[in-house]
């Protein structure tokens, strides 16, 4: 058996259509226009390729987009009289600060001073709260791509052994949360394992879905995945450099193992990462939504 690609690419592309539609119907019949500001401190190579994909996605689907690049060193206190200014912005429907930050500025600060009804990261402790207990709220990107993943590819989560690899607040402890909800995706038994969990295998063997977030190439091998489990591979780590200079990744999964036990699984690159940009201008467009009381 070997497994079906569940493609982030394609399903990303899906909901983007979908969100162009909306942000046309949005400005049609409500004259309202989706806006997101992303807040870039520093020349963080990575960081400048994020920015800038984002505000691309954002501009493709008709959402209004600004982008802001601060000098490296600028100060804690003027990065948040920025973010106040957004706050005040009723053109700025989504506020996205993007870390890491330099080391002088405390990033706790900085999101928190973030409108929570702004936080389409679904960072802010507020969102994170209402996240928890079930209520409406920005959901984290990257955990919210995994459902859409999971939903839109028809693997059934309600009664599911469903085994988290990694407890970051990013998307091990998010993801995690929202499978045991009473909820579309949801409605599974999880188990959160860790750098301190005794006998991974044997939790992972069980798992009818996996979802590996550790950040640790390969981990996750054949012999520990149970025939037929759904494999979501969250992971992007950097193994080494073509010859023609690319990066070469590898997930948290061992892909080619893997795929001939699993039943479905995603792949790195084209899994989980397009997922993320996506979300967040889902995010965007329901937080236009909310400002303008259509929701």
């Amino acid at each position: 058996m070997t497994a079906k690609l569940i493609s982030g690419t394609e399903t990303a592309k899906a909901i983007r259509e979908e969100l162009t539609r909306e942000v046309a119907e949005l400005k049609e019949k409500h004259n309202v226009v989706p806006g997101l500001v992303t807040i870039l401190v520093g020349e963080d190579p990575a960081s400048q390729s994020y920015v800038a994909a984002k505000n691309k996605t954002a501009h493709a689907l008709g959402i209004h987009s600004e982008q802001v690049t601060l000098d490296p060193e600028t100060s804690e206190e003027d990065l948040l009289k920025l973010v106040d200014k957004y706050n005040k912005d009723s053109k700025i429907n989504g506020i996205l600060v993007q870390l890491p930050l330099p080391k002088h500025i405390n990033e706790a600060n900085v999101l928190y001073a973030i409108n929570p009804d702004k936080d389409v990261d679904g960072f802010h402790p507020v969102n994170v709260g209402k996240m928890v207990l079930g209520e409406q709220c920005f959901l984290p990107c990257t955990p919210h791509g995994i459902l859409e993943l999971l939903t839109r590819s028809g693997v059934e989560t309600s009664g599911a052994e469903v085994v988290v690899i990694g407890r970051s607040n990013i998307v091990g402890k998010p993801i995690a949360n929202l499978m045991l909800q009473k909820r579309d995706g949801g409605n599974a038994t999880v188990t959160l394992c860790h750098t301190r969990t005794k006998d991974m295998a044997a939790h992972c063997k069980r798992a009818d879905i996996i979802i590996a977030a550790v950040g640790v190439p390969k981990m996750v091998t054949a012999d520990m995945v149970k025939e037929g489990a759904a494999i979501i591979d969250v992971g992007v780590n950097r193994i080494g450099k073509a010859s023609n200079g690319k990066a070469i990744l590898a997930g948290d999964v061992d892909f080619d193992a893997v795929k001939e036990v699993a039943s479905c699984i995603t792949p790195v690159p084209g899994g989980v990462g397009p997922m993320t940009i996506t979300m967040l201008m889902k995010n965007t467009v329901q937080a236009a939504k909310m400002a303008a009381n259509l929701i």
